[in-house]
């Protein structure tokens, strides 16, 4: 539900997310209008589009690639990383800059 482009700290996924902006079978209808207009079997087309973009688009393992997150999880060690995410993260102080200007009084 974050990610690092917004200011996450850690993030972390598990083998079945999907990180897409919108849904296969959305983007699907989106993209390929026309070939599927033009198909004699838009649904077996439609199907094999649905499956080629969630292998090549929508797996978390693309965006660990390109850093998007620090790492693909399995579900069963999530109890474990998180806690010792939070145990790195005790301690972190963040300096948040000073303001440029004060409250104008109305």
């Amino acid at each position: 539900m974050n990610s690092k482009s917004i200011g996450a700290d850690l993030a972390f996924a598990w083998p079945t997310a999907e990180l897409a902006v919108m849904g296969a079978s959305g983007a699907v209808e989106i993209v390929h209008r026309r070939d599927l207009a033009g198909s004699d079997n838009p649904e077996v087309l439609r199907k094999e589009l649905i499956e080629e973009y969630e292998e090549r688009y929508a797996n978390p393992y693309i965006a660990a690639e390109r850093g998007f997150i620090d790492d693909v999880i399995d579900p069963a060690e999530t109890r474990r990383i998180l806690s010792k995410s939070l145990d790195i993260l005790r301690g972190k102080r963040e300096e948040l800059p000073k303001r440029k200007h004060g409250n104008v009084p109305l």
